[in-house]
Parts: structure tokens; C-alpha cells; sequence
């Protein structure tokens, strides 16, 4: 996943509104959200057929959600090296991703929410952080939390200047746009003005501010966005919506709400 976007309200009915934009290479296999994990079996989230875990898990009993993004820094030797989709796994059911080696694990930002606190972690290949989020509008990226990259990156230019003309085009229209309170009735209608920019406010995937993305690698591979996920956590429920064709609104499904 390349970008979490996050609005955190304690005042509100809803108090976490949370988008997961997840980016990979169109021929990575996938399963949609569901009980993908019989050791984990209250646990909903896409799985990942390569690694067998997930980019974002949602625990509707706790009620908690995290979505993990590739960081900045030094990775793990390739010898051992373990795959990041158990942290949201991990975090989603503990409220923590306490238990994994780190050392074995690339860099990452882990984001969990839950309706009275939002907490990231970031882990550089060296160091771990944690921070607890403030209410308001907040957006994760591949260079941390609204950008600033805490440790050594082999981003290129190009990439790092379109990832702060994201930030710059979504945040005041996160910030402006009507605050939903999702609860019943299809996605449309439940995140309203969230809706047109979870689903890439209309720019073109060649736009170096798209949140939706799509290009041919220098290998020839397809890399893009293949999924959009919307969590909305309350004291007293969890509504998750998922599209699978991102930027099509006729594929989303309520997995949960």
C-alpha cells in the first residue's frame, strides 16, 4: 500500500475515517477481503497469495484497523528476510506489531486506529518510532507521515516530488470536504464527499499528483494501484467498504456495515 489517508475526530460518532490506497505490480495475486486467516479467525482483510498476509486487516470486534506502507532505509538481509503483511495482521488483532523480529523485516510505516487513538510506527531498518496522531486530517506515504522520510531513500526525484504534489492537492480537499458518518446503505451514499477522492478525485493515473496510479515498469511489468479500502471506526461498529477496480464506482462492496 503507497497511501493512507486519515481523518481522526475523537468528537465525532465516527471518530476514524480511513482510506488504504494499495499499490503493486498488477500480476502480484490477490484474494478480496474476508476470514482469509483460520488462526486469526476474526480478522477480515485482502490477502496477499504470494506472502499469505495482508496490506490492511480490520478487527470488527475490537474494534481496530491497520494498513502497512513500504518506508525508507535499509532492508533486511535477503537471507531470512520476513514479509511485512503479518504486522497489520498483528497490529488489527494486538492493538501492537510487538513479536516480530525487526531485523529480518525492509522498512515500514504501520498505521492502527482505533476510535480513541490513531498510532504509526515507522521502522528504518534501524530504528523504530512510534507516534500517536493528534485529531485531524493526516496522510501516510512511502516517506512517512505527510511526507517526512525519517531515514535514507532510494526514491527518485521524480517520485518524491509527485508524492508531496499528492499530499498538496489531497489534503485541503480532505480538510473541505463534508465529514461522513458512514452507516447503512451502499458506499455512495455512506462517505459521501469522501467518495470521488478515494476514488482519485478525477486526475489522470499519468497525473503526478494521482492518487490512483498506473505505468509500465522499466521491466515490463504493469505497477498500480489494485485496490482502495474505506474503514470507518466507531465505539459501537465498523463499516468497511472495498473496490477492486479503483476508480470504478460500480465495484464497491460493503465487506463489513
Amino acid at each position: 500500500m503507497c497511501t493512507c489517508l486519515l481523518s481522526f475526530d475523537p468528537s465525532s460518532a465516527v471518530p476514524v475515517l480511513l482510506v488504504g490506497v494499495r499499490d503493486e505490480y498488477a500480476d502480484r495475486l490477490w484474494d478480496p477481503p474476508a476470514a482469509h486467516w483460520p488462526d486469526r479467525p476474526g480478522l477480515l482483510g485482502g490477502r496477499d497469495r504470494q506472502a499469505g498476509g495482508t496490506w490492511l486487516a480490520v478487527d470488527p470486534a475490537a474494534p481496530r484497523a491497520a494498513c502497512v506502507l513500504n518506508g525508507c532505509g535499509v532492508d533486511a538481509p535477503a537471507e531470512g528476510r520476513l514479509s511485512r503483511g503479518d504486522l497489520p495482521l498483528r497490529a488489527a488483532e494486538h492493538g501492537t506489531p510487538d513479536g516480530l523480529e525487526l531485523s529480518r523485516l525492509d522498512p515500514f510505516h504501520l498505521v492502527c486506529a482505533e476510535p480513541d487513538r490513531v498510532r504509526v510506527w515507522t521502522w528504518t531498518g534501524q530504528d523504530l518510532t512510534e507516534r500517536s496522531l493528534e485529531p485531524g486530517v493526516h496522510l501516510v506515504v512511502n516517506t512517512g507521515l505527510d511526507a517526512t522520510c525519517p531515514g535514507p531513500t532510494a526514491i527518485p526525484q521524480t517520485a518524491l516530488d509527485g508524492i508531496r504534489a499528492r499530499l498538496a492537492h489531497f489534503r485541503p480537499r480532505l480538510e473541505a470536504a463534508a465529514r461522513p458518518e458512514p452507516k447503512d446503505g451502499p458506499a455512495a451514499e455512506a462517505w459521501g464527499d469522501w467518495l470521488p477522492l478515494a476514488e482519485g478525485d478525477g486526475l489522470d493515473p499519468a497525473d503526478p499528483r494521482a492518487l490512483l496510479h498506473r505505468h509500465l515498469t522499466d521491466t515490463g511489468r504493469v505497477f498500480a494501484t489494485t485496490s482502495v479500502s474505506l474503514v470507518a471506526l466507531g465505539p459501537t461498529g465498523v463499516r468497511y467498504d472495498f473496490s477492486g477496480r479503483p476508480g470504478d464506482p460500480s465495484a464497491w462492496t460493503t465487506v463489513l456495515g
